[in-house]
Parts: structure tokens; C-alpha cells; sequence
């Protein structure tokens, strides 16, 4: 009878623990799935072009792709540019007032929220880098046509 009693509370202890190692588990599993979501999160951040835009340029290297904004010359009519950024540059080239960063995604429908209007922010700028825009003093961007 003894030996039964031991074997039942032996069987009570491992119930016990596969049922803190199984909690164990999930929060290991959940925690991962976290640091994957951040990771892509962050690589999106570091490089908010999709590797499939840069993939059709063909105007240099930049860290170590290929230039998804060239550097403009006179003759380009912005048919070198990736979609995204010629309907950005379109946009502002529209209007006769320099516009903002945040203005140019209402025009766009994009929504006003910080997630889309900083990198249409970075677009603006490399176009402005690159002398498809002008940058104003007051952080405005205009057409350099």
C-alpha cells in the first residue's frame, strides 16, 4: 500500500511540474513570437523600402543595394523613380505652395497617423537629397522645377 501512495504523489509531483514546464513553454513561445514582431518592426524602420522596389532601380550603390531615389539630371521626367515616391514628388509638384510632409498624405489618402507620415517624411526628404524637391526653411517641401 505504501508503495502505491509513493507512486500516486511521485505521479502528483510530475503532473505538477509538466504543468509549470508547459506555462514555461508558452510564455518562451509568446515571448519569441514578441522579439519577432519587434525585429521586423525595426528592420522596417532601418529600411522602410521594401528590398523589392530597390531590386528594379539601377542607378548605384547605396548601403550596398542599389539607389531607390537617383540623383535627378536634367533630363529624368520622374518615370526613374519607384511608384511610391513619384506620386509623392507628383503630389507637391501639383501644388503651388510648399507643402507638408503631413499635407501631402491627406492629398495622398494615406492617414495622418505618425506610422505613415514619417516615412512619407523620409521620402520627401531623400527627394529633396537627391534634387527631385526643395526643402524650405520652415521643413516645407516644394517642387525644384
Amino acid at each position: 500500500m505504501r508503495m502505491l501512495e509513493s507512486i500516486a504523489a511521485r505521479r502528483a509531483e510530475l503532473d505538477a511540474r509538466v504543468e509549470e514546464l508547459a506555462r514555461q513553454l508558452e510564455e518562451a513561445r509568446a515571448e519569441r513570437e514578441e522579439l519577432a514582431v519587434a525585429e521586423k518592426v525595426l528592420r522596417r524602420l532601418e529600411d522602410p523600402v521594401p528590398a523589392q522596389t530597390r531590386a528594379g532601380s539601377s542607378a548605384g550603390a547605396e548601403r550596398g543595394q542599389t539607389l531607390v531615389v537617383p540623383h535627378r539630371e536634367a533630363e529624368m521626367d520622374g518615370t526613374e523613380l519607384p511608384d511610391d515616391y513619384r506620386r509623392i514628388w507628383e503630389t507637391v509638384r501639383s501644388e503651388e505652395e510648399p507643402m507638408m510632409a503631413k499635407d501631402v498624405c491627406v492629398v495622398l489618402d494615406l492617414g495622418v497617423e505618425p506610422r505613415v507620415v514619417e516615412p512619407a517624411r523620409g521620402k520627401l526628404r531623400r527627394l529633396a537629397e537627391r534634387g527631385w524637391l526643395r526643402k524650405t526653411n520652415d521643413g516645407r517641401f516644394a517642387s525644384d522645377d
